[in-house]
């Protein structure tokens, strides 16, 4: 891979927007605030937009002094009514477009950002607040009734809610694109440099580029794929009038990302979905395909592999794994008028050439390559047909297309009625879809960005060399991708690509020399931080179609399910139905006016007033086809040629015209990406840092108990797992507002902007799969035998503890050591009985534990001796609810030791560090540890004496 290519980095990241009468004036600057560009948009239009770009690129003290100007000659004169001067109305960072219903324009910005995930440096943010501001002044505004009825239905799309950007990372393509773009030969890089500037000369495009000769670097700008972009229409006025850096492309999905910490080494496991922006809708509303061969419900899942040591791409390690989701491509249809909980399923139109499903999988070919796999999980079986009828039509589809496509290129179909062997004893469903997984990625591979490791060379898997894909000298080429379906794309097809994501995952570390063999196992920390990511994907995709979680998870389909998680199911179906019943006609408006599918028109019938959409989204049947494709040769003639690569990375004329090609000095701020990571410039704190709060598998998986192995590839057992943080009901719900609030802390006061909404995202589910209230029972000890067996298992062998087990191999002197220190403590704690005190502080109920002045004395204290420490068994004293306020003592179990770094004897028990204390007290075993809350030396030489006073509670 070229060392002088990169991404370009938006110099557009903060904004302020000032106001005066006449124009609106947004200042951008970069995270640094050394370059600024300035926007300035009339107000004095009703209904048009006119923006102005100058493209010139500001210092601080140009943009200062461009403000003191523009502040200056729009102070009104003395006498004059109406407000004066330059106003700063709100800040941003971003704009997510311009829109127009009936009245004038309004301007999107983002108020309020949160960084979800970290990829080679390149930061990807959540918008968690924006503001809509309307443009025109009031006194040329041309007031119309429905105006604000457009507004509350554009609103209704929640922009807080699981839409994502980055200004320096394209979230609309996949990882292989955005590496393969700057795998490109410098060569061509050169030329077409050379070229653009020709064709379309520009000053300040130009600027700072280097001259024929000199050292530099490329940076380069790939054309989103609009297909996931949700604002694109948005920013279709603009697009071709301002400077490509105000341009923020978001996508709507799902974005997650965990840290797998192996051996101290960090690697980042991200999940991105991009969801498409064709055919978008909710679950009844929108099904099968439309005339262009988009489907519903579609849905790219790429997770990411990268070891965080290394942040550059060029030299960093990175590995990616795609597979799709999406209706079945066909007219059908449900309708809902029936009120049914499955409502039937029609065939709305005959299509006996697969026309559609023919467009549906062009597009494929030419995003991902071959093979197509289709993994059709709907019932194959039923008394009464419903799902069948879509296997057979999808069958019959498949089958035609297949008869013109060469036969190394042809769509691969697998059914397997899910649904079938989830009700059969004898089957267990995630082993047959592990097979399923294996075949499916050793056919289409996955991308990875180095040659195989040395030692994968010289001690070859079997499984490693039958692995497909496209082998080229920097790594591995995913060729093909897999497209998963059920009837809804939901509970099913998450848990299909669950188990296919986890196969990937295996070669993925293989591939990175983090695993000796491509295989991992579940209750293995990686797999469970794994399958976290996937039921997160899960619930919000699913709450994005069908308005509710996830109905059956993994954990269902292994059959480890609690059984309160059948009360969670019912209440997932029911609110799953409500919202199908009830509110999808309105979210399906708000989608069609958001992504413009649907353009208010005065004099034309409103948005509400439409009996269907069903035009709006299959424009074909209000026109004239002017060309009618062939049902022979029903692909792209350029697709066909590179295949089994997919078209859209090819190097071609073609796909160079999408490139925008700059050369920059080596340290500009454009291409510098240490500089856009570490941000030297600002004051930061750990608190704040991403990578510390981002969910772990040592700190939220493995267990907590001494001596376990850190690999989050070793299997854990049941009790194992149920002592690490997930396990604990209180830590696990703290770690799932973790993931589920982009497993990062609040972002700091800097990030923080003016916003118009007072509202908290109280939308955020907190609710996670298998959080069960795990209280324990309690034990009834009705004689010494069973006292005898909750003290077993409530104190742990010393070995498991403490690491050392001091009854095995103690030597003489270490054992005379070890007495002399007990008959110390025990002659020490007969003389302090009648110094025990009461506190009165303490309320009833209480017990209270004060030891007072221990004394020992130490030789051969050096400087280290600062702060020894002791503790011991004494006397408790209890203080009952009887007025009189009587005391009871109370026989104390315990042990107590010495820790000092400066003696011999200290290092003997140095193992004994924590020290566990057990009361009986009215048949009820209670643990308490104690800790010396302060404390004194006394004398000085060789011969010091420790004055300790020991003070803690321990409540019933």
């Amino acid at each position: 891979m070229p060392a002088a290519a990169a991404p370009i980095i938006s110099s557009v990241q903060k904004l302020v927007l000032y106001e005066t009468r006449a124009r609106y004036f947004l200042v951008g600057s970069n995270h640094a605030e050394t370059k600024y560009r300035v926007l300035k948009i009339d107000r004095t239009e009703p209904k048009d937009l006119v923006i102005i770009d100058d493209r010139h690129v500001y210092t601080q003290q140009e943009v200062r002094e461009l403000l003191g100007r523009l502040d200056l000659g729009n102070r009104t004169k003395m006498g004059q009514k109406g407000s004066s001067g330059l106003f700063r109305a709100v800040s941003a960072f971003g704009v997510v477009g311009f829109v127009r219903f009936l009245e004038g324009y309004y301007i999107v910005l983002i108020t309020k950002r949160r960084k979800m995930a970290d990829i080679g440096g390149h930061a990807i943010y959540k918008i968690e607040d924006t503001n809509m501001i309307y443009i025109p002044n009031d006194s040329v505004r041309i007031t119309h009734p429905d105006e604000a009825r457009y507004l509350r239905i554009f609103q209704n799309v929640d922009l807080s809610s699981n839409f994502y950007f980055s200004y320096s990372y394209d979230l609309s393509h996949s990882l292989q694109y955005n590496l393969t773009v700057l795998r490109m030969p410098l060569e061509m890089l050169k030329s077409e440099t050379t070229q653009t500037r020709q064709e379309s000369f520009d000053i300040f495009e130009d600027e700072g580029l280097i001259t024929q000769g000199g050292s530099g670097v490329f940076g380069i700008c790939s054309e989103p794929y609009m297909k996931y972009v949700w604002n694109g229409e948005l920013l279709d006025i603009i697009k071709n009038t301002v400077h490509r850096d105000w341009l923020l492309y978001i996508i709507h999905g799902f974005c997650g990302q965990s840290k797998l910490l192996i051996y101290g080494r960090p690697v980042y496991v991200t999940l991105i979905a991009r969801r498409s922006s064709k055919f978008a809708g909710t679950r009844f509303l929108k099904r099968g395909a439309n005339c262009e061969g988009d489907v519903a419900n579609e849905v790219e899942t790429e997770q990411i592999l990268c070891d965080a040591s290394v942040m550059s791409f060029t030299a960093g390690s990175y590995s990616s794994y795609v597979q799709v989701r999406g209706s079945v491509p066909l007219y059908w249809s449900q309708d809902i008028s029936t009120m049914m909980p499955k409502p039937p399923i029609t065939l709305d139109q005959a299509d006996p050439f697969a026309h559609v499903a023919a467009l549906h999988f062009d597009q494929m070919l030419q995003r991902f390559g071959s093979p197509i796999i289709i993994l059709n999980l709907v019932k194959e079986r039923e008394k009464r047909k419903h799902e069948r009828i879509l296997s057979e039509e999808l069958v019959a589809a498949v089958t035609y297309l297949n008869q013109f496509l060469p036969p190394e290129h042809t769509i691969i179909y697998i059914p397997w009625d899910m649904a079938k062997y989830t009700k059969s004893k004898l089957c267990n469903v995630l082993d047959r879809l592990n097979v399923i997984a294996e075949s499916v990625v050793k056919k289409t591979g996955f991308f990875v960005n180095r040659p195989d490791s040395y030692c994968s060379i010289l001690r070859p898997d079997e499984k490693w060399n039958e692995l497909g894909g496209c082998v080229i000298s920097t790594g591995r080429l995913q060729t093909g991708v897999l497209r998963t379906n059920c009837v809804d794309c939901l509970d099913r097809t998450n848990t299909a690509q669950f188990m296919v994501g986890k196969c990937a995952l295996a070669y993925q570390l293989y591939s990175l020399g983090l695993i000796d063999k491509p295989n991992l196992q579940f209750d293995t920390d990686a797999v469970r931080l794994f399958e976290e990511l996937y039921e997160d994907h899960g619930d919000t995709l699913s709450l994005q179609y069908g308005g509710s979680q996830l109905v059956h998870r993994v954990k269902t389909y292994r059959k480890i399910a609690p059984w309160t998680q059948h009360s969670k199911d019912i209440m997932q179906t029911l609110s799953r139905y409500y919202s199908n019943a009830f509110s999808d006609a309105d979210r399906q408006d708000s989608i069609n006016l958001f992504l413009g599918v649907f353009h208010p028109t005065e004099g034309k019938p409103h948005l509400w007033e439409l009996p269907t959409d069903f035009y709006l989204h299959h424009k074909n049947t209000m026109r004239l086809l002017p060309t009618r494709r062939s049902y022979t040769y029903w692909w792209t003639p350029e697709v066909i040629k590179h295949l089994p690569l997919p078209y859209d990375e090819v190097i071609c004329a073609a796909n160079l015209k999408k490139l925008i090609v700059k050369k920059f000095h080596k340290y500009e701020e454009e291409i510098d990406i240490h500089n856009e990571f570490f941000r030297p410039y600002e004051l930061s704190s750990f608190d704040d840092t991403f990578c510390l709060a981002m969910t772990s598998s040592a700190r939220d998986f493995m267990p907590k108990t001494f001596g376990i192995d850190p690999s989050p590839f070793t299997v854990r057992k049941p009790d194992e797992t149920g002592k690490s943080v997930l396990g604990n009901k209180s830590n696990r719900e703290e770690a799932v507002l973790q993931r589920k609030t982009a497993a990062s802390a609040p972002p700091p006061p800097s990030e923080e902007a003016v916003s118009s909404s007072s509202d908290d995202d109280s939308g955020t589910d907190r609710e996670e799969e298998g959080s069960v209230s795990q209280r324990s029972t309690p034990v009834k000890m009705t004689d010494t035998g069973d006292s005898a067996k909750v003290t077993e298992n409530v104190v742990q062998p010393m070995k498991e503890v403490y690491g050392i087990n001091l009854s095995d191999g103690l030597s003489e002197e270490n054992l005379s050591i070890y007495l002399r220190f007990v008959q110390l403590g025990q002659s020490q704690h007969k003389q302090d009985k009648s110094s025990q005190q009461f506190c009165s502080r303490c309320p009833d109920g209480v017990i209270k534990f004060t030891q007072a002045s221990y004394c020992c004395g130490l030789s051969r204290c050096g400087a280290q001796a600062q702060r020894p420490w002791l503790t011991g068994p004494a006397t408790l004293r209890h203080v009952g609810s009887s007025p009189t306020g009587a005391r009871t003592r109370v026989p104390c179990i315990g042990r107590w030791t010495l820790n000092h770094c400066a003696t011999r004897e200290a290092l003997i028990f140095k193992k004994m560090i924590q020290i566990n204390f057990f009361f009986f007290l009215q048949n009820r075993l209670i643990e308490n540890k104690f800790m010396v809350t302060k404390g004194e030396m006394l004398g000085g030489g060789k011969n010091q004496e420790l004055r300790m006073n020991i003070h803690t509670h321990c409540y019933l």
